[in-house]
């Protein structure tokens, strides 16, 4: 999208668009850090943000004085005392909410909180976020991506900290090495290397991943790799929706895993394996090639070299589902959370002032590396962690960067810098293998969030059951037709309309005008 297609999409948006209970509470350091008085003009903001029990909220993080420093303004923060999705129905259905609201999901929150009257609607004050509407020029997609179905904006856009979700194919490099084994380019070059691994080690299943965990996003990656969706999906090439689990290569795929589960290439229980089996497998020799994040990588290799300095997990380039397929990955790396501002402040204004300073260049830099002296020096003209920080969970936890409400735009250089090698050269390679473009996120309205609750629900139970069935053979694939049949029969035309209405929306708006 041109910068000019843009600017005119945020002024149609714009046009038509016409406390906690049992929380903690905790204030950051005032400017004086001597603790005299706050100077005259400083800006207090109340704001309910999200707790991680591996780097827990501090008032005295650093962060948050170098953040009055540069916008004069500091947070009253407020914590939730159990689930956060569960204090912010409460915060909300009371009507006592905080000026600023860390939400985790921008589907089921946000946007629907937002249409119900209790956010407010960002691009109504674009005026006075000259360095957020640049962002948005830069940015379109993760701009359109925010902007709810009735076309406003709840929640404040992100980017670049959604590289920590990238998941990537990985494979024990030292095994391979050992047995003369390319890593393979497409599933059926996958087969022939499982078959050689399970001959050399008879007790292995040589492909492992945490189905039973994360069930979603291993499907993703089986049917990105079969060029189809596991659930609705937009194919870029005819330029329409279609529904996944019901196309010839998803048949494929089904066909390809029934014959690794037979032959003992994937555990027999792998519908169900969690972390902790998942783990051991890897670590024992059991397991040589999996699906996960990428900080995996640094997770196994750091630990096992321990006591086998030849372990080495590395980044696979992902196989193709069929001779000549694409190898992709799919696009997981974006986040679904943020901050948004509560229709019941009295600061509304100075919040978005506030915010604005996040999306500058200078906001980015001081979210993503802190203060220059204090946290990061410049050397050669790039930018290093002083000697102290060289684990990125520790910075973290000794200075406050990257937690939740201290950015929305990041450089993950800053991120990447404090990686191993191994690490940066896997982020270095997964990025070859992202799609052309990411799947669009449409904006539901609540009526459609209820069909994707009812029907969307039915259909995704039905087709998981029917996955297990066919791939560990309790089901016949010559059944295929009828189980096409019976998931349609589900309402799986329905879901494809909805999207296509979803994500036709905001064009016939912009159409219109």
């Amino acid at each position: 999208m041109k910068k000019s297609a843009l600017l005119t999409l945020a002024a149609i948006l714009a046009a038509t668009a016409a406390g906690c209970s049992g929380s903690e509470t905790g204030k950051p350091p005032a400017a004086d850090a001597e603790g005299g008085q706050q100077p005259p003009g400083k800006k207090t903001f109340t704001a309910l943000l999200d707790n991680n029990a591996t780097f827990p909220y501090s008032k005295d993080w650093p962060i948050w004085k170098m953040i009055e420093e540069k916008t004069g303004a500091r947070l009253e923060v407020q914590l939730p005392s159990g689930k956060l999705s569960d204090s912010l129905s409460l915060v909300v259905a009371s009507g006592n909410m905080p000026d600023l609201l860390y939400m985790p999901n921008r589907k089921k929150e946000s946007n629907k909180y937002g249409q119900q009257g209790a956010l407010v609607n960002i691009l109504d004050h674009l005026d006075v976020m000259p360095n957020l509407k640049t962002w948005m020029e830069k940015y379109p997609e993760e701009a359109k991506a925010a902007v709810a179905a009735d076309g406003k904006m709840y929640m404040f856009p992100n980017q670049g900290f959604g590289e920590t979700n990238r998941m990537i194919w990985m494979y024990r490099e030292d095994v391979f090495k050992k047995h003369n084994l390319t890593p393979p380019k497409t599933y059926d070059e996958l087969y022939t290397v499982l078959k050689k691994l399970k001959e050399a080690y008879p007790d292995s299943y040589p492909l492992s991943f945490r189905f039973g965990q994360i069930p979603d996003e291993m499907m993703a990656h089986f049917t990105t790799n079969f060029q189809t969706g596991e659930d609705v999906y937009y194919d870029f090439d005819t330029k329409a929706w279609k529904y996944g689990p019901t196309e010839d290569n998803y048949k494929k795929l089904l066909e390809t895993f029934h014959k690794f589960n037979k032959e003992g290439l994937i555990q027999p229980d792998f519908l169900t394996v969690q972390t902790k089996q998942w783990q051991d497998m890897m670590s024992t020799n059991k397991s040589f090639i999996t699906i996960d994040y990428i900080s995996r990588i640094d997770f196994f290799n750091n630990a096992m070299r321990k006591e086998n300095p030849q372990y080495n997990l590395q980044f696979m380039a992902p196989p193709a589902g069929m001779p000549g397929g694409k190898q992709y990955n799919p696009y997981m790396h974006f986040l679904e959370g943020g901050l948004t501002v509560s229709s019941t402040s009295k600061k509304v204004k100075d919040v978005m002032k506030y915010m604005d300073f996040f999306y500058s260049e200078e906001g980015r830099t001081l979210a993503s590396w802190g203060k220059e002296g204090e946290t990061y020096v410049t050397e050669g003209g790039k930018k290093k962690f002083k000697p102290e920080f060289t684990d990125l969970t520790e910075m973290r936890k000794k200075t406050g960067l990257a937690t939740s409400g201290t950015y929305t735009w990041i450089d993950f250089d800053s991120h990447l810098s404090l990686f191993t090698p191994d690490l940066q050269k896997a982020y270095q390679e997964a990025r070859q293998y992202d799609p052309p473009a990411m799947q669009p996120r449409p904006a539901f309205t609540e009526k459609e969030l209820e069909t994707l609750s009812v029907t969307g629900e039915a259909v995704k139970k039905y087709r998981e059951e029917s996955f297990a069935k066919f791939v560990t053979g309790s089901r016949n694939l010559a059944e295929w037709d009828k189980y096409v049949q019976e998931l349609n029969g589900l309402g799986t035309q329905k879901l494809v309309d909805l999207y296509t209405q979803a994500y036709q929306r905001l064009d016939a708006a912009a159409a219109k005008k």
